[in-house]
């Protein structure tokens, strides 16, 4: 699962270090080429609103494998897409479609022991975040020297090998929802009503990727056009940026030691330390080496706190519960990619840096005033 979670997440973020590369193909503006990550990320979030509650009512695996059919056929249209607006719907397509790992966690965080649950969710978590970073140094590299075409095309290829491993290995796992789609839809709505812990971590996460998505779709404009690079050392970034998703599986363990509100406000002071280091970086590598760790070990430890949080108080709709985080979490992370642009094009990097110093920063403002929640 955490393999997989890695593999089909990385669809979503494959464009980011690519977008140089897509504005000289259909000869666009910065700012009119990050309407793909963001068709992507809200795809994404209404594919975890409609998509992942039927996890809580319907069979799990036969779920996820008519899913990669969706999952191959958007990567091949993103492949050939002919314009900008084409490429804008298919990457919709792309996010609505690979909620996969969304599916994944809730299972995984099923079939642990409670003793074992952080741990577990940091495992699954890992992988996925690892293959968020992976598919950016890994797109990167093949934009360079190949083309962006290229990259939806094998990416293509690796769901269909993936599926077919996943046919013969995936377990099946008994569902609780007894009522119609409906009145699961309806669930959801009192589920956001009646559970603070998610309403909270829904804004928390939010805020966390609003400001990682601001970093990752401005970070190839900023290597381009103060260090001279392209896509490929962007894409680098991704692959160091592992060593902190490495982290989420010690964030896991650490849940099943230590009070989790302690760690939420650990783990913010921490994004909010990565952006004070954005802040001076604007013309250091070095600066932004350390600033990538720093997000990315705390967007993800946060991530896995919040989410062990809000599973270990709803035990029977973990689906529709993760669903309400995860709807937040992405609009949160479109809302970051839209704002990050328009700071990019009107003030430059210092403009994104403090952009996500003040979205890290109403984390532990909210996180402080709704802690009675």
């Amino acid at each position: 699962m955490a393999a997989g979670a890695g593999l089909v997440v990385a669809n979503n973020y494959y464009n980011q270090p690519l977008l140089n590369l897509i504005a000289a193909t259909f000869e666009v503006s910065e700012s009119q080429v990050s309407r793909i990550p963001l068709a992507t990320q809200l795809g994404y979030a209404f594919g975890l609103l409609f998509i992942i509650p039927l996890g809580d009512k319907f069979s799990r695996r036969k779920i996820i494998l008519y899913d990669f059919i969706a999952i191959i056929i958007s990567l091949l249209i993103t492949a050939i897409a002919p314009s900008l607006w084409i490429l804008t719907i298919s990457s919709f397509l792309v996010g609505f479609s690979s909620v996969v790992p969304q599916l994944f966690v809730p299972m995984a965080a099923e079939l642990a022991t409670e003793e074992n649950r952080g741990k577990v969710i940091g495992i699954v978590m890992s992988g996925l975040l690892i293959g968020i970073l992976g598919s950016r140094f890994i797109s990167g590299i093949v934009g360079e020297y190949y083309g962006w075409r290229v990259m939806y095309f094998l990416a293509a290829g690796i769901m269909l090998i993936y599926v077919a491993i996943l046919y013969f290995k995936l377990p099946n796992v008994a569902t609780d929802f007894k009522g119609t789609y409906v009145q699961l839809m309806r669930s959801l709505i009192n589920i956001l009503k009646t559970k603070p812990e998610a309403r909270v971590a829904a804004l928390r996460g939010g805020l966390a990727f609003a400001g990682f998505s601001a970093f990752w779709t401005t970070l190839v404009f900023l290597m381009e056009t103060n260090f001279g690079y392209g896509s490929a050392v962007s894409g680098m970034f991704g692959l160091l940026g592992m060593i902190g998703a490495l982290g989420a599986a010690f964030a896991g363990k650490l849940n099943d030691k230590y009070n989790q509100n302690k760690l939420v406000l650990l783990f913010s002071i921490l994004l909010i330390l990565s952006w004070i280091v954005f802040q001076f970086s604007e013309h250091s590598l070095i600066g932004i080496v350390i600033g990538v760790l720093l997000i990315d070990f705390s967007l993800q430890s946060l991530h896995v706190t919040n989410q062990n949080i809000i599973f270990s108080k709803n035990p029977d709709a973990r689906n529709r519960v993760n669903t309400i985080y995860m709807v937040g979490y992405f609009i949160g992370g479109a809302l970051g990619t839209i704002a990050g642009a328009y700071a990019w094009e009107h003030f430059r990097w210092i403009g994104v840096a403090t952009l996500g110093l003040i979205f890290s920063a109403l984390i532990l403002i909210f996180t402080t005033i709704l802690k009675k929640e």
